[in-house]
Formats: structure tokens, sequence, C-alpha cells
């Protein structure tokens, strides 16, 4: 199975559940009056449209390049991250901390609380199977990593994005079922109100730090070190080049990365020869790296080179 194949998968098995789930809270939440089933609904509902939202950026960014998008339509994948996690934050946790205080304010009494544990129990299965087949497809592609290195390095938000949003929604099932029943047995309705808010909290957390990783993506992250050290040695192979000064790698998509190199050539090295090195180097990298949709070669002293770096850093500071 493809990387491609399996993020769809991950996202489809996520979207059937949730939209299952989120009618069945929402039924239950009117039923039952419960202010902590209600944000369940919310989650579930927002969760659904997230599902919606990744495969509308998968299917956008496999556009190919045009006239106006020369490199193509890949980033558009690592927008609609960063849309997903604003829809996270301001309607699963907004709603959620509204419903909450709102209920603890003026609690209400929750009744029939047997439809809610059988909505929640039901919906802890459901969410646990999205769960495991995101959990399954993250750690095939994590490798040795360890799980936040992993989250952090990836360049694919859509198979971390769901499985972080069902862990937050496991999460939130078991903040719902636990807020329900101390409102029951201690008699204080007010704490379903509170349940409601720690939903929410749980959501602005996962929102928050779904945000900062696809702002990283969306801005523009470099490529893995592996894949830089493989374009140097490759470069530094040719026999017209003397040295390799160094790379510059971006992601514009999971699967599409642009290369910078600068290189310096043998003084002798005509400008014939340098093409056919520039031919025999993309060549060989799409051959062994098909993530590589283009390269670009500054032929550069050392010396030129390190004072771009330098100027690079001075501005970066002066940013900072």
């Amino acid at each position: 199975m493809t990387a491609s194949a399996g993020t769809k998968r991950t996202i489809y098995a996520a979207l059937a559940g949730n939209l299952a789930i989120a009618v069945t809270k929402f039924a239950a939440a009117f039923y039952t009056g419960s202010s902590a089933m209600l944000s369940e609904g919310v989650h579930s509902l927002v969760d659904t449209c997230n599902e919606l939202l990744l495969l509308l950026g998968l299917s956008r960014s496999s556009r190919p390049p045009d006239e106006i998008h020369p490199l193509g339509y890949g980033r558009e994948l690592y927008f609609w991250s960063f849309v997903v996690a604003l829809l996270v934050f301001a309607l699963g946790a907004g709603v959620s901390l509204y419903e909450g205080i709102r209920h603890v304010l003026a609690p209400e009494p929750a009744e029939n609380l047997t439809v809610s544990y059988v909505v929640l129990g039901l919906a802890f299965l459901f969410e646990g199977w999205s769960w495991r087949v995101a959990l399954l497809e993250f750690r095939a592609r994590k490798g040795d990593l360890g799980w936040l290195t992993a989250i952090r390095r990836s360049k694919d938000p859509t198979v971390f994005t769901v499985l972080l949003e069902d862990t937050a929604a496991l999460l939130g099932i078991v903040i719902a079922a636990a807020g329900i029943l101390a409102a029951d047995l201690l008699d204080m309705p007010e704490l379903d109100g509170a349940a409601s808010i720690g939903i929410g909290l749980v959501l602005a957390a996962t929102a928050v730090f779904l945000a900062r990783e696809s702002m990283g993506l969306l801005i523009g992250e470099r490529a893995a070190p592996a894949l830089q050290t493989a374009i140097i040695a490759r470069a530094h192979a040719d026999p017209v080049v003397r040295a390799v000064n160094g790379v510059v790698t971006v992601h514009l998509a999971p699967e599409q990365v642009v290369v910078a190199l600068s290189a310096e050539f043998e003084d002798t090295t005509t400008t014939t020869a340098i093409e056919a090195c520039i031919e025999r180097l993309e060549a060989a990298l799409t051959a062994d790296h098909p993530q590589v949709v283009a390269l670009y070669v500054k032929p550069q002293t050392p010396e030129a080179w390190r004072q771009q770096v330098v100027r690079r850093s001075g501005e970066a500071e002066a940013g900072t």
C-alpha cells in the first residue's frame, strides 16, 4: 500500500466513525439533556468536517503545475490542515467551553443516563477502531523515531492530525463519562458542565499543537537530513564538481521537495559540461528520490556561499 493510499484509508475510517458517532451523540444529548454529551456531539461533528477538509486538501494538492503555480499546489494540503486546527479550536473547544460554563452557572440534572452510558460506550468502540487505524499507519511511517519526534519531523499532517483528533476524542469520552457519573452519584449537575469544560480544554490543547505543526509546514520545512546527505553525496560523486558548498531543501507537500544546490566546479569546466552535469544530477536524484520535483544548481565559490550563509543568519537574528 502506498503512503497516499494509507493516508486516505486512515481519513475514511475516521470520517465514517465520527459521522456515526456525531449523530448518535446529538440524539442522546437531546434525549438526556447532558451538557457533556452535547459537547461530545459537537466534538464529533467538528472531527467529521475536519476529515472532509483533509480529503479536500489531498485532492487539491495533487493538481499538476500550471502557469500561475509553476511548482504545483502541494502546499494546499498544509493550508487545509491549518484550517482544521482552527476549527478544532474555534468550534470544538469554543462550543464545549461555552456549553460547560453555561451549564455550571445554570445546572440542570441530566435524565435517562443509561442512554448516555450506552452511547459513550459505543462511541469509545468506534473511536477506538478509528484510532487504531491511524495508530498503525503512523507507526508504520515513524520507524525508530519517538512519537513526538516523529510528529514534529513528519511532512504529512493528515495522519498525525487524525491520530491526535482521535486521541482527544477518546479522552473526551472518558471525561464525559466521568462527569456524567459524578454528577449523578454526588447529585451535583455542575460536574456535568465541568466535564464539558474539561473536554474543551483537551480540544484547545490539541488545536494549538496541530496549528503549530501545520504552520511550520505551511511556511516551509527542510527535507529530512538523510535526503540532504544523499543529495550532497551524489553531487560530490560527479567528476566535474570540485566541491559541494551546501544544499537548501523545502517541502511543498509530503512527497514534493525542491532542492537548491550550491556547487563549485573545476575552473576548466565549460558551460556545456556544467549543463550536462546538472542533467546527470537531475536524472539520478529523481530516479533515487522521486520526491525531488525540482533541482536548481548555482555555480558558486565556497567563500560566496559562506558569506550568503552569514548574511542569512544575521537577517534571521535581526528578525527575532
